[in-house]
Formats: structure tokens, sequence, C-alpha cells
């Protein structure tokens, strides 16, 4: 099993890399093998609805959003990290997952159904549980399971330096880390033992404009 973390900071070795690489060591101990992908400092557009996705399976634009579109069908469990950006998750982890579930959507692949999702969100003060919230809406729209630690999945401090000396935020990332761990190895079972999954059901769509 595999779980693929995604560094929505501009900043390869900062704090929200800090926080992903706590969960990444508590997986690891847990046998699940982990994958962290940087979103690096190139601009990524934000979504135009061309629905482009729809007809070819792939966004409109090349960039990293399609790298993890492709790939997103090997990965057991995904989570997805962001700085706060005036109380709000980053602008490039925001356009890149707004891409990324709606091409997935669109194009009919559901590369993350049923597969567990968790947000992770770094400050150095404040707006985190805005933040938190919603990239935690990602998910549930997507019908994935979304996983929880003992706080909300957040850390403090301007630097690096700083994530390491928040001790109860480096917990909750360790817990955060072995409940999906946890809840892979369930998911695992339960399909060795031949639990179906839920029956699925025609989309309705309602036009609240009548």
């Amino acid at each position: 099993m595999k779980v693929l973390l995604v560094n929505g900071s501009p900043h390869e070795n900062g704090c929200t890399f800090t926080a992903l690489t706590e969960v990444a060591g508590a997986l690891n101990k847990e046998g699940i093998e982990t994958e962290i992908f940087q979103l690096g400092k190139k601009p990524l557009a934000g979504c135009i609805a061309c629905q482009n996705c729809a007809t070819t399976g792939l966004c409109v634009f090349s960039d990293k959003v399609n790298e993890i579109l492709v790939r997103a069908k090997d990965f057991d469990g995904f989570i997805f990290g962001s700085p706060v950006h005036f109380a709000s998750a980053g602008g490039a982890i925001t356009s890149f997952m707004d891409r990324l579930f709606f091409a997935d959507l669109l194009s009919g692949r559901k590369s993350f159904y049923l597969k567990p999702g968790a947000a992770v969100v770094s400050a150095r003060r404040a707006g985190t549980t805005a933040s938190f919230d919603q990239l935690n809406k990602y998910f549930t729209i997507m019908q994935m399971p979304v996983i929880s630690s003992r706080y909300w999945n957040m850390v403090h401090g301007f630097t690096p330096d700083d994530v390491r000396k928040d001790l109860e935020g480096l917990q909750t990332m360790r817990i955060l880390g072995k409940n999906m761990a946890w809840f892979l190895k369930c998911k695992e079972a339960g399909i060795k033992a031949g639990v179906p999954f839920p029956e699925a059901e025609e989309t309705v769509m309602t036009n609240f404009i009548q």
C-alpha cells in the first residue's frame, strides 16, 4: 500500500514539508509506502471550465495536475498539505485540487473513490481552521473517507525549526499517519473478506432555479 503526500507550499523543505515528513514517518513505521510530491514554485493555472478533461481524460493545461491524474490510481491514500495564505489554503494547492478532482470526475476515472484522504495545514499563527475546512470539502465530494487525528491536522511555526518545536502539532501528524495506516489495513482486510463496495446510484443533479 502506498500514500501520496502533496506538498502545496512553494518552499520545498519548509514548514508544510516538515509536517508531511512527520506523517510519512508514521506511515512508514506501519509498513505503508509514501511519496512526497512537490508542487514547486511554477505557476499553476486555475480551472477554466473548458471540460476538455471530459473528452480527453486530461486537463487542457499540461502540468503537474496531469502528472498526478494519470498516477492517482496507483495510490491507496492521499494527504494534501498547504501553508495558510490570508486565512485560506495557498493558491497553488487550490488550483491543483480544483483541476485534479474536476478532471477525475468528468473523465470517469474514479481514481479517488473510497480512498482515504486527509488535509494538513501550516501557519505561523492563525487561519488554520478555515484552510483545513476548505481542503476537507474536496474529499467529501469525491466520496473519500476523511482521516482524522486527535486534533485538527495543523502545525504552527514561521520556520521548519519552529514547527519541530511544536510538539503537539508533530504528535498530531504522527497520529494522523497511524490512523490512516489503520484504515488502509482495515479496508484491505474487508476487501479480502469479500465485503462489497456500496451499491452505486445514478447521479441526480438538481437545479434550484425552477
